[in-house]
């Protein structure tokens, strides 16, 4: 009894940790194109960049000083109230801002130590969410009691009065509380460069990674310190400690030549969706069907930190998603040089990876063969594990878990979704022209870009034109959308944004039969107009 509570207990802090760290991903994410202007611009013109430039390099402060924090305090308050709530967030990280800089003068001033200003990444975080979900709270107070003729009055003032008083929060509390943060965490960071340790790191990356803990100390601790140093040094190694695509590279390709069944078959295709689209949560199953495989991937994760911190090698902003392409263009940015260097740290973690697992497969393989044998299905055990340790249903793990379904024999169901009409074949119909789809995920990134892509192609062959595919969150369906493809767990979700649509639910956004029932349901419903 005491086990099994304490057990609910673990599991629950667990699914909190990674709510709030999904919660601090979505205020960074649409906020990285920034991130990445700011790091071309840092990468570019500081002094120690290969075309010094004061003119330019003016931007470089304000933008990373005022601008990001601001953009990112928007976002979260969005994210709690929409448009009211961006707004009293993003001004009322201004006082964090000030209170902040105030702090670090005066400790400047007593000669204490030239302490460079904290960026309030931290505090925008905070401050954004916080004061849009108190404006949410207080609208609901006067919600319906407002005299007639006298609403835009109120709102107007109260989100006013709200965003000042916010503010003064940001400046007497928020300000000294992060820059304490800050201090102890930047501290600790330094102390592991200084003595050569920071491949310690790898020892708590990898493992939250594989249980989806990762984003709090992405998001909420690396980004700031690495997006600090970038400032003053051009490149910062903190942006790989997480985004090296070496070691899920290393794992797939271990599972592709030493792996059995159904995690042998998908395993090529997961590679290179984790490696050329940086959506790495599709190598998460893999390490879960043998936990053990996790040291592979810290020995990994600590050589490719080992390696850049031996050449000094780093990143010029965050590389978000963690591809390749990702990775290569932010070290790009900062030379040739630093280009190869991050290169061949991503071959040594994928090598070291490689091996290590390599071994363990090698030594287990004749029970896994027996395991098969048996008819028992390692792989889909272990997606249905990792959404369990993700705390939802995932896209691209349930197209993994299909691929491997299918890769072992089983077939797949297809259909309509529900409520959408079909024919007398199943296939999807739509009653009025299809100018618009849309592909929608939870993100609006990753894998419905790739479907978007793949349906793309295939209009093009059937020498369909003028059809718009794209690909969106589900939050931002906007009721325009003719026809709308969403994995088969999110078309509840979708229908609610827009049931004027047709719905079309697939299992695999990479390759499912539904797109060639889709080109033709295009072509017919055009053909009638």
């Amino acid at each position: 009894m005491t086990t099994t509570h304490a057990s609910t207990q673990s599991g629950g802090a667990r699914v909190a940790v990674q709510k709030f760290g999904t919660f601090l991903s979505g205020m960074i994410m649409p906020n990285i194109p920034a991130l990445i202007a700011w790091g071309i611009l840092t990468a570019l013109f500081i002094p120690v960049g290969p075309f010094p430039n004061d003119a330019l390099a003016s931007m470089v402060d304000p933008t990373i000083h005022y601008l990001l924090p601001i953009l990112i305090a928007g976002t979260g308050g969005r994210m709690v109230y929409e448009t009211r709530g961006a707004v009293v967030g993003a001004f009322s990280v201004m006082g964090a801002i000030a209170g902040s800089d105030l702090l670090i003068d005066q400790v400047n001033a007593a000669g204490e130590g030239g302490l460079g200003y904290v960026h309030m990444f931290i505090g925008a975080m905070i401050l954004g969410p916080l004061s849009a979900w108190v404006m949410k709270q207080l609208d609901k107070l006067w919600d319906g009691k407002v005299r007639a003729g006298f609403e835009m009055l109120v709102n107007m003032f109260s989100a006013g009065i709200l965003a000042f008083l916010m503010a003064l929060l940001g400046f007497f509390v928020i300000a000294p509380i992060v820059n304490w943060i800050m201090s102890v965490v930047g501290g600790a960071v330094g102390w592991l460069v200084d003595t050569g340790l920071l491949w310690l790191a790898s020892f708590l990356i990898e493992p939250a990674k594989v249980f989806f803990l990762n984003n709090a100390i992405n998001h909420g601790v690396l980004t700031p310190l690495g997006t600090s140093e970038v400032a003053t040094e051009g490149s910062s190694i903190l942006f790989l400690l997480e985004a090296n695509p070496g070691p899920g590279l290393g794992l797939l390709l271990a599972f592709s030549f030493f792996g059995v069944g159904a995690a042998r078959a998908t395993a090529p295709g997961a590679a290179i969706i984790q490696f050329a689209g940086g959506i790495h949560e599709v190598y998460f199953p893999y390490a879960l069907m043998k936990p053990v495989l996790i040291v592979a991937l810290v020995a990994g994760g600590a050589s490719g930190v080992a390696t850049n911190m031996l050449l000094g090698t780093g990143l010029a902003g965050p590389a978000a998603p963690g591809s390749i392409f990702a990775v290569g263009a932010q070290a790009l940015l900062v030379g040739g040089g630093n280009f190869l260097g991050v290169m061949l740290s991503v071959v040594i973690a994928a090598a070291v990876t490689f091996l290590v697992a390599a071994v363990i497969l090698r030594a287990s393989r004749k029970r896994d063969l027996a395991r098969e044998a048996d008819g028992s299905d390692a792989l889909s055990a272990a997606v249905a594990k990792t959404e369990a340790a993700k705390g939802k249903k995932s896209e691209h793990l349930s197209n993994l878990a299909a691929a491997g379904t299918a890769a072992a024999g089983s077939a797949a169901s297809g259909g309509a979704a529900a409520g959408t009409a079909a024919d007398a074949t199943g296939a999807p119909v739509a009653s009025d022209p299809i100018r618009t789809i849309v592909f929608a995920c939870d993100a609006g990134m990753g894998s419905s870009a790739m479907g978007a892509s793949v349906l793309r192609n295939k209009l093009k062959k059937a020498g369909i034109e003028g059809i718009e595919v794209k690909n969106v969150a589900i939050a931002n369906l906007d009721g325009s959308e003719d026809l709308i493809v969403t994995h088969q767990d999110l078309t509840a979700r979708a229908r609610q944004q827009n049931d004027r649509a047709t719905h079309v639910s697939v299992e695999n956004f990479m390759n499912s039969p539904k797109y060639d029932d889709v080109v033709t349901m295009v072509g017919e419903s055009n053909a009638t107009e």
